[in-house]
């Protein structure tokens, strides 16, 4: 059964409005929620990038959901080709996020075994709330010291150079982040379904095709089952489809 239809939203597409139709679940537990875009032919991308298979109300959605959780957590490719930036506080958030405890703006936590980052970058010395970095207990050891010089929480979440993705879950949790958001990239994504950890998936379907050999929204190895997930809600406009589906 839905919980959010087109008819409830009534046209009202504010910040406000669609806080209270996406609001986290009360859950035991951190709750992991992951926000995609696809083209009807299954493409996450466009000449590497999610934007020219968006729209305006794609982002007001991407603008909510960020709105709403306490970390946002990235694959170190998809920091890179997004240009990610710190996230900012917004007016419309402020008082839902101060009634939660929350900080003014959710943290971005970067998962990277290698620490191939450039932390001198404004996400790394400059945010409003200090970016994490998710990496292995055998990442380098320089390149640990110069994230944490830079003002970045390295969090260790896996053994070698490789980031557990249940282990990262629990590790977030632990520092208060329960309320957890991943943008992808792909390969990320793919690594928390894999993983069974994955709570919720908001999917925009585009009514586009691009062809060619874009990446799925979730790659690396198949699961042995597929794994199901209900319908929680959907809403169109302009031929967008606004998905969203939670564990079965």
């Amino acid at each position: 059964m839905t919980d959010l239809t087109a008819a409830d939203v009534s046209g009202d597409w504010s910040l406000d409005r669609l806080a209270d139709a996406y609001a986290y679940p009360a859950v035991d537990g951190p709750w992991l929620r992951a926000n995609m875009v696809s083209t009807l032919d299954g493409a996450a991308q466009h000449d590497g990038r999610s934007q020219p298979i968006s729209c305006e109300s794609d982002m007001r959605i991407f603008g909510t959901l960020r709105g709403l959780a306490d970390v946002v957590i990235a694959g170190a490719e998809t920091v890179r080709q997004e240009g990610y930036r710190p996230a900012r506080a917004r007016d419309a958030f402020a008082a839902r996020r101060a009634e939660a405890g929350q900080t003014p703006a959710p943290a971005v936590a970067v998962v990277s075994g290698s620490l191939d980052l450039d932390f001198s970058l404004p996400l790394f010395v400059s945010p409003l709330v200090p970016t994490l970095v998710l990496t292995g207990a055998g990442a380098p050891p320089d390149r640990i010291a110069t994230a944490r010089k830079a003002g970045a929480e390295v969090v260790i979440a896996g053994e070698g150079s490789r980031v557990d993705p249940a282990r990262a879950v629990r590790e977030l949790a632990d520092r208060g982040h329960r309320r957890l958001l991943t943008e992808g990239g792909p390969r990320l994504l793919g690594q928390f379904v894999a993983e069974g950890v994955l709570d919720e998936l908001c999917l925009t379907v585009a009514p586009m095709l691009t062809a060619g050999d874009a990446q799925r929204i979730a790659g690396g190895p198949a699961v042995g089952v597929p794994k199901r997930f209900v319908l929680a809600s959907l809403l169109e406009e302009d031929g967008f489809l606004f998905t969203r589906y939670r564990r079965n």
